[in-house]
């Protein structure tokens, strides 16, 4: 039987491809935010105003990690805290209008990332790859 890698290649993608995107940051001189906190910041953009916990599940990082995560980029300027009137038990993370202003930046930077990622793909291969990936992180979520 064929050992598969699957695991240990997205893995190993995660970890390159956050280097890389790092490094882009750095050369386009991008220091608001870093590759972690993009993630934080995609979601945002994409969603609006939500809880920390809405965020965890959409970014997939752990609700300690994004604790943390969240009050450095408030201390940076990128998100504020609002009071949650549906639910005075949770707060909601807003982005701030520094934060909006950064969108078109992050943007060429997936961008260019994702040229990266995609050399020499066509666009059905692409697509069944993004594909593939969606059905793995939906067994994945259902087995949580």
């Amino acid at each position: 039987m064929k050992e598969r890698q699957g695991g240990f290649l997205i893995s190993k993608i995660k970890q390159i491809g956050g280097r890389r995107f790092d490094k882009i940051l750095q050369e386009k001189n991008i220091d608001a935010f870093n590759g972690a906190q993009g993630k934080i910041l995609y979601v945002l953009w994409q969603g609006g105003k939500m809880t920390a916990t809405e965020i965890s599940k959409k970014s997939g990082l752990a609700k300690t990690t994004l604790t943390a995560m969240l009050a450095r980029m408030q201390e940076q300027g990128l998100i504020r805290i609002e009071e949650n009137a549906n639910d005075r038990r949770s707060a909601l993370v807003c982005l701030t209008e520094k934060a909006a202003s950064l969108k078109d930046k992050y943007d060429g930077v997936t961008k260019e990332i994702e040229d990266i990622y995609y050399k020499g793909f066509t666009n059905e291969e692409i697509d069944r790859f993004e594909n593939c990936l969606k059905r793995i992180l939906k067994n994945l979520e259902e087995n949580a």
